[in-house]
């Protein structure tokens, strides 16, 4: 085993007694000193459903790295619950969470100077900040995701988050029922356990799998489930064993590796969320990885799993017919997937699929075979043109025709854009412009869900366009176009559109075009001010001060030099 970083701080010396002093007051004895120190980032917290059920799996990795010789420390990182914090002022802090969440991971890892980590999340920022956090500490590390919540039930019908959203939106235009409202409202979220469809939090956990930081299987598991509580302590074992290797995350992150979990998430459907994070990721780990990357892969890879926010089916659905390693073997076999990328195990990913069937039990439909694909190419296309320079980000599938030109409806927050739509103000051809959202402008580039779900309730979800330099739920699906960049303020030229100008969404042409002339534009432009910031102190006005833009991943250290 390498040598201990903790026994070289505290073991040698008079000098070092203070050091070893603090240990023995919480229980350590002097032949401690010479194991191994892993830390346990356990994000375990009663604010929300998605995390409320972590502190069983942190328990149990601690016994298990106990067991396997080795000192567990356990520190805590916070989490904000999109899903509560949604369509108010605290939204604006879930984006920045992630990159507090990665702070608190490199900040304990090295501060402690611990010889490996073991990250325990539940909610979307927990896993991308606790990636990052990973590989900037660069010891041995694994990620443990505190898995799905199971779906919940009313009159036969499955039930997500996303579900009470849409719920509004039909309740607010009459299309839906008091008693079946409140229904749904009370019966969404049964337990404990991140949202069910292939939103954030499953996307995210997903691509890990593929990207070799979790084990395999372990992204689909519920929650509450003996299983979950059994590959947590299974993922400690693993990580003790790649601290005697010194097997470190930059080992395990590489071009290729990222390519895999690009390949995953538009197989499966994932969230618009994945393409921000895995820019933040790729650019933490020194990567050269670009948003035209997603559109490359997206051209080559087939969505093959029917889940929800626009399919049928929800993450334990596809647990019980193989789960990711069943997916990512099918890709694989296609010639997909680089297989000889390797894992936290040690072992490539090709060997730890070996074992795998080649193609999911017979009789299911939750993966389809890639001779019938549910679309023939990925999901999340990169549109470009003179409304996003930088690239901006479409999630197309459940439309049956992901084009539309029409008059800009103007919206600078998203309250206002949520009372025309749920008052009937939107009418269908109409194009919804929210700006002033995006990471530098809002802070902090909250999330859409409300004022898209108000237009699936509505019956409106083919019928009209919505783009926004904020960003979307996992749970979003419709003629949605999201990350558009530059932001609005910046002086991007979402900041130019006004009215009733004609706006062209077309993902077949992978266009997003505001249809006014370039001297216009121009005259516009000149008369533009910037707007003063919203927040001057605290943890939002820092955002706004050192994010980059949304196409290269909202990081706070991309420095120029």
């Amino acid at each position: 085993m390498p040598a201990n970083r903790r026994s070289r701080n505290i073991t040698e010396g008079v000098a070092r007694a203070p050091n070893r002093s603090m240990y023995y007051g919480m229980g350590y004895q002097p032949s401690d000193m010479s194991n191994p120190f892993i830390g346990i980032a356990n994000g375990h917290s009663t604010i929300t459903p998605c995390n409320s059920g972590l502190q069983p799996l942190t328990d149990a990795a601690e016994a298990a790295i106990r067991a396997a010789g080795a000192n567990p420390e356990v520190f805590g990182v916070p989490t904000i619950s999109d899903g509560m914090s949604m369509g108010t002022e605290g939204m604006k802090y879930s984006l920045v969470s992630r990159e507090v969440i990665a702070d608190c991971v490199e900040t304990a890892v090295q501060g402690q100077w611990m010889d490996g980590v073991l990250v325990i999340g539940g909610c979307d920022k927990n896993m991308p900040g606790g990636m990052m956090g990973m590989l900037r500490a660069n010891v041995p590390a694994i990620y443990v995701y505190g898995g799905t919540i199971k779906p919940g039930r009313w009159k036969g019908n499955d039930l997500t988050v996303v579900s009470v959203f849409e719920a509004v939106g039909e309740y607010s235009r009459g299309r839906m029922s008091k008693e079946d409202f409140d229904g749904i409202e009370r019966n969404a979220i049964p337990g404990t356990g991140s949202c069910g469809g292939m939103f954030t939090a499953n996307t995210m956990s997903s691509s890990f799998e593929a990207l070799g930081l979790s084990l395999l299987g372990s992204s689909t598991m519920a929650n509450p489930d003996q299983e979950k509580t059994d590959s947590a302590a299974e993922s400690a074992r693993v990580l003790i064993e790649a601290v005697k290797k010194d097997l470190k995350p930059l080992d395990i992150v590489t071009r290729k590796s990222i390519e895999n979990a690009v390949t995953v998430i538009m197989a499966t459907g994932g969230s618009t969320n994945a393409v921000l994070h895995y820019l933040a990721i790729a650019h933490t780990a020194g990567i050269d990885w670009t948003i035209d990357d997603f559109e490359r892969v997206r051209q080559r890879t087939p969505v093959i799993c029917d889940l929800k926010p626009s399919g049928k089916y929800v993450a334990v659905d596809l647990h019980r017919v193989g789960g990711i390693p069943q997916v990512m073997k099918m890709l694989l076999e296609a010639g997909l997937m680089h297989g000889d990328c390797v894992t936290i195990t040690g072992k490539t990913l090709a060997e730890e699929l070996a074992n795998v069937p080649a193609q999911p039990p017979a009789g299911q439909d939750v993966i389809r075979p890639m001779s019938d694909p549910m679309y023939a190419q990925g999901h999340l296309a990169v549109l470009k043109g003179n409304l996003a320079p930088e690239g901006s980000v479409a999630k197309i599938t459940g439309l049956k025709n992901p084009v539309i030109t029409g008059p800009a409806r103007v919206y600078d927050d998203e309250q206002s854009a949520l009372a025309a739509i749920m008052d009937g103000q939107v009418k269908a051809g109409d194009v919804v412009v929210l700006r002033h959202l995006g990471p530098r402008g809002a802070p902090g580039m909250p999330e859409m869900l409300a004022p898209t779900s108000a237009l699936i309730g509505a019956g409106l979800g083919e019928s009209v366009g919505l783009i926004t330099d904020g960003r979307f739920s996992g749970g979003t699906w419709g003629m949605v176009v999201g990350h558009v960049a530059p932001e609005a303020a910046v002086g991007g030229p979402i900041a130019l559109v006004r009215e009733g100008d004609s706006i062209t969404i077309d993902a077949h042409r992978l266009v997003l075009q505001l249809n006014v002339d370039d001297a216009e534009l121009a005259r516009r432009k000149a008369a533009w001010q910037a707007p003063a910031p919203r927040y001057t102190r605290g943890v939002l006005a820092k955002f706004h001060r050192l994010t980059s833009s949304a196409s290269r991943g909202a990081v706070l250290d991309a420095f120029e030099d």
